[in-house]
């Protein structure tokens, strides 16, 4: 029984540790959607630009109207008078620049909102360091093809295609991860005899990883290298020959994580 036990005990100490890591990602999403962000940046910014035009429109209408009554029911305003003209001309044009910030700011088109950080498995697990380089390479290859699309050096399709093959490879990394931390759990519960068997598969699945990591470096590669020779053809087929073979990558991990 004792035995028997143990593993239980040891079972719900897992489900514990996955919870709390499953919190702390919750946690850690909602820093990151406020911090780095750069929709909810540009929101912040529409709204800052926003409440400015509001506010100075207010306060030019106030100091308008106050030199109005000023100058009409005053037997002697002084300097009054014209210093409250004077802030009321200097609010207008405030508010005429803010608004005109505003109004260039909601032309401008929303970036993509970040994907909200994955969990990563626990210290231990092979599967964790894959994971924080995958999620390193999709930040610089998110910030090199907004530069490409900025500075239009490629054909919009292209810079679509390799974003939307780029999640597509992600998606399928992450699912072979999960399968090596859940066969990983598996092996401390199996029996010492099953666990070589099991060592191995994990062996195998992290091969797997490291070779999509390499496909998906070979796409920033590709990416780099046509914002750094942007005048060049060659860079921007090599953009489009790395995103073909890692669209065919990311189909064989898929295959692999279904399998």
């Amino acid at each position: 029984m004792r035995p028997r036990l143990h593993g239980l005990m040891k079972l719900g100490n897992d489900l514990v540790s996955q919870h709390l890591r499953e919190v702390d990602g919750q946690v850690r999403a909602a820093l990151h959607g406020l911090r780095r962000d750069p929709r909810a940046k540009a929101l912040r910014r529409r709204r800052s630009a926003v409440r400015g035009t509001k506010l100075w429109t207010v306060t030019g209408v106030t100091t308008g109207a106050g030199a109005v009554v000023v100058e009409t029911a005053a037997a002697d305003p002084g300097l009054l008078g014209p210093g409250l003209i004077g802030a009321a001309v200097l609010s207008g044009l405030a508010a005429v620049s803010r608004g005109v910030q505003a109004w260039r700011l909601h032309k401008e088109p929303l970036p993509e909102p970040l994907p909200p950080p994955v969990v990563l498995p626990p210290r231990g697990s092979v599967a964790r360091e894959p994971l924080q380089r995958l999620g390193e390479a999709e930040d610089t290859l998110r910030e090199l093809l907004d530069q490409l699309t900025r500075g239009a050096m490629v054909p919009p399709d292209s810079v679509a295609e390799a974003s939307a093959t780029g999640a597509e490879a992600a998606a399928a990394l992450r699912a072979v991860a999960a399968q090596v931390h859940a066969v990983e759990r598996a092996r401390e519960h199996a029996p010492p005899m099953e666990r070589g068997h099991l060592t191995e598969a994990v062996r195998a699945l992290r091969g797997q990883l490291d070779e999509g990591l390499d496909g998906y470096g070979a796409l920033i590669a590709a990416a780099a290298r046509a914002l750094a020779a942007s005048s060049a053809a060659a860079p921007k087929r090599d953009l489009t020959d790395a995103t073909d073979r890692l669209a065919a990558l990311a189909s064989a991990l898929r295959d692999l994580s279904r399998g």
